[in-house]
C-alpha cells in the first residue's frame, strides 16, 4: 500500500482533534505578524481538467497575479503553448489567447515555477486503484503524494499549498505530514482544500459564474489567514456571499458528497426509466412530473445510458470505500447501489440492441455516434460509449465509431485498457473497431445506429440519407433522447426507433423493392438475464 494511502487511512478516526493544528514551526511567517499572505504568483501542478481551464480563468480576471501551469507531459505542454489545445471546452480558447504569454505561461520546469509561487494548486489526477488494498474503490494518491515532496524538497519562505484534486477524506493531513517530516528551518506550509465543481462542457461558464467556491482550512488565526489570501484571488470576480468557508474536512467531504448525490439522482431517474419501457409510461414525462417538486427539482433527472466523467464513479466508490474504512458497511452498500444501477443501466441498453437485432450482432455492423461521456467536451473518462462498445464486442459486433471530437487514438486506448477485472485483447478490438471521421460513412452499410453522447449535431443529420445507405431493417437505438421530436419522421421515412424510458409505438414499413434485407427470416428472441 502506497504510504500516502496508509497515512490517510490511519487519520480517518474524526475523534482525532490534535491533528487539526500544525506545530508553530509551520506557521506562515507573514501570518505570524499579524498580515495576510499577497499572493502574486500562483503555481499549478497539472495541466488537465481542471488545472488548464481553472488557472486560465484565474489569470484572466486577476492580470495583476502571474499564473504558471506545469506538467511533466511534454506534449500536452506544448499543446497548451498552441492553437489547438489538448482539451475541447467552449470559450477556453479565447481565455488563454486572451492571457497567455502575458500573465499565463504553461512550462515543464516545474521546481522553478514551485520555488517561485506563493501558493501551489496541486491538480494532479487521482484514479480508483487498480490493485492492492481498496482496488476498484479507493482512490490512488500516490501523484498526490509525490507532488508533495517536491513541493516540500524545492520550497523555501511561506507557502499556501491547496488541494484541488479530488481526494479523500483527510488528504490534506497526509500532506500536511509530509511536509511536517521534510520541513525544513527556512520554509513554512498553510494547506488548504479547494476542491472544483465545474462541469465538462460548460467549464468556462462554471468557472467564471460559480454556483458557489469552497475553501477549506485550519482553524487556528494562521489557517483563516491563508484561507483569507485564497478568497482574495477569487473575490476579483466571485461575489463574496458565494465564496463558503469550511475547516478542511468539511471541504473535502463535500465535494465527494455532491457528486455521489449527483450521481444518486442519474441512477434513481435510471431506475425508473427500466420501468417506463415495461409499463408505458415516458420517463421524460415522469422526470418533468418529478421536477416541478421545488423540494427535488428538475436538474439531473434526465434518462439516459448512464452517468460517466472523471468524477461521480470514483467520487461515490471513494465514498463507499470511506464507509466501509470506517466500519459502515449499510452506508457503504446504499451508496455502492448508486453504481451497480449505473452499470446495469449500460448493460440493460446492450442487451436491448442485441435483442432487437434478432438476438444476434456478431459480424453485424453497427455504427456508435457519439464516444466523449457528454457533448461540448473531448472527455472520454468513464464514458457509457466504452462499457457499451466492450458489451457488443463481446458479441462480435463490428462497431463503426465517429465522435467530433475525440481522437481517434484515444478510442482505441478506451477499449484496449484493461480494467481491473479484466484486459482487453488488442487484435480482436482492431479488427472490430473502425474510427471514422464522418457520421454518413459510419451509417453506410449500417444494420444500426447507437447514439451514446447528446452532441446537438445528431439531431439535424440526413436520417433519409442515411436511411437509404443502411441494410433493412434499419434501427436506430437512442441512448440519450435527443430524437424525441423526430420519431414520428423517423418511422415514416422506415427506422426502427427505441430509446430509453418509453415504448415507441413501432409502425413495422413495408421494404421497397430498391431495399436490402439483412435476412429472410427474422429469427425468434430469446430472453436473455441481467
Amino acid at each position: 500500500m502506497e504510504m500516502l494511502e496508509k497515512i490517510a487511512i490511519l487519520s480517518l478516526n474524526p475523534l482525532k482533534k490534535s491533528v487539526c493544528r500544525p506545530p508553530s514551526y509551520m506557521i506562515v511567517f507573514s501570518f505570524s505578524r499579524g498580515r495576510m499572505m499577497e499572493v502574486r504568483r500562483i503555481c499549478c501542478i497539472g495541466a488537465g481538467y481542471v488545472g488548464g481551464p481553472t488557472c486560465s480563468v484565474i489569470a484572466q480576471m486577476c492580470p495583476e497575479v502571474t499564473v504558471t501551469v506545469v506538467d511533466v507531459n511534454e506534449d500536452r505542454i506544448r499543446a497548451w503553448n498552441s492553437d489547438s489545445l489538448p482539451i475541447f471546452e467552449l470559450g477556453l480558447q479565447e481565455v488563454v489567447d486572451s492571457c497567455r504569454g502575458v500573465n499565463l505561461f504553461f512550462s515543464t520546469d516545474i521546481d522553478e515555477a514551485i520555488k517561485n509561487a506563493d501558493l501551489v494548486f496541486i491538480s494532479v489526477n487521482t484514479p480508483t486503484k487498480t490493485f492492492g488494498i481498496g482496488k476498484g474503490r479507493a482512490a490512488d494518491l500516490k501523484y498526490i503524494e509525490a507532488c508533495a515532496r517536491r513541493i516540500a524538497d524545492v520550497s523555501s519562505g511561506c507557502k499556501i499549498v491547496v488541494e484541488k484534486s479530488t481526494v479523500p477524506v483527510r488528504a490534506a493531513e497526509s500532506i500536511r505530514r509530509i511536509f511536517n517530516a521534510n520541513t525544513k528551518s527556512s520554509l513554512s506550509f498553510q494547506v488548504l482544500s479547494n476542491p472544483e465543481f465545474l462541469a465538462e462542457g460548460t467549464a468556462i461558464i462554471d468557472l467564471k459564474n460559480p454556483d458557489r467556491v469552497l475553501i477549506g482550512g485550519d482553524e487556528t488565526p494562521e489557517g483563516q489567514h491563508a484561507i483569507q489570501a485564497l478568497r482574495s484571488i477569487y473575490e476579483h470576480w466571485v461575489p463574496k456571499n458565494k465564496i463558503i468557508t469550511t475547516n478542511t474536512w468539511s471541504s473535502e467531504l463535500s465535494k465527494l458528497a455532491a457528486n455521489a448525490f449527483l450521481a444518486q439522482r442519474i441512477s434513481s431517474i435510471n431506475s425508473i426509466s427500466a420501468l417506463c419501457e415495461v409499463t408505458g409510461a415516458d420517463v421524460e414525462e415522469v422526470a418533468h412530473a418529478i421536477g416541478t417538486d421545488q423540494r427535488i427539482g428538475s436538474r439531473f433527472l434526465k434518462a439516459s445510458v448512464g452517468f460517466g466523467g472523471s468524477c461521480f464513479q470514483k467520487d461515490v466508490l471513494n465514498l463507499v470505500y470511506l464507509c466501509e474504512a470506517l466500519n459502515l458497511p449499510e452506508v457503504a452498500r446504499y451508496w455502492q447501489q448508486v453504481i451497480e444501477i449505473n452499470d446495469y443501466q449500460r448493460k440493460r441498453f446492450s442487451s436491448r440492441i442485441i435483442n432487437c437485432l434478432f438476438n444476434t450482432v456478431t459480424d453485424k455492423k453497427i455504427a456508435l455516434l457519439g464516444f466523449a461521456f457528454k457533448k461540448n467536451t473531448g472527455d472520454t473518462r468513464e464514458s457509457s460509449s466504452i462499457y457499451i462498445s466492450r458489451y457488443l464486442l463481446e458479441e462480435g459486433a463490428c462497431l463503426h465509431i465517429y465522435d467530433p471530437k475525440v481522437k481517434a487514438e484515444q478510442i482505441m486506448q478506451d477499449l484496449t485498457k484493461p480494467t481491473p477485472s479484466e484486459r482487453h485483447d488488442t487484435a480482436t478490438v482492431s479488427r472490430l473497431v473502425t474510427i471514422v471521421t464522418d457520421p454518413y460513412k459510419a451509417c453506410e452499410n449500417a444494420h444500426a445506429i447507437v447514439i451514446c453522447t447528446e452532441w446537438d449535431m445528431f439531431t439535424e443529420l440526413d436520417y433519409e440519407r442515411i436511411h437509404k445507405a443502411m441494410l433493412k431493417p434499419a434501427f436506430i437505438f437512442d441512448g440519450r433522447r435527443i430524437l424525441d421530436s423526430l420519431h414520428d419522421q423517423l418511422q415514416h421515412i422506415g427506422f426502427q426507433v427505441e430509446t430509453i424510458g418509453k415504448r415507441v409505438n413501432q409502425r413495422i414499413p413495408f421494404t421497397t423493392s430498391g431495399d436490402r434485407s439483412e435476412m429472410d427470416q427474422p429469427q425468434p428472441l430469446k430472453k436473455n438475464k441481467l
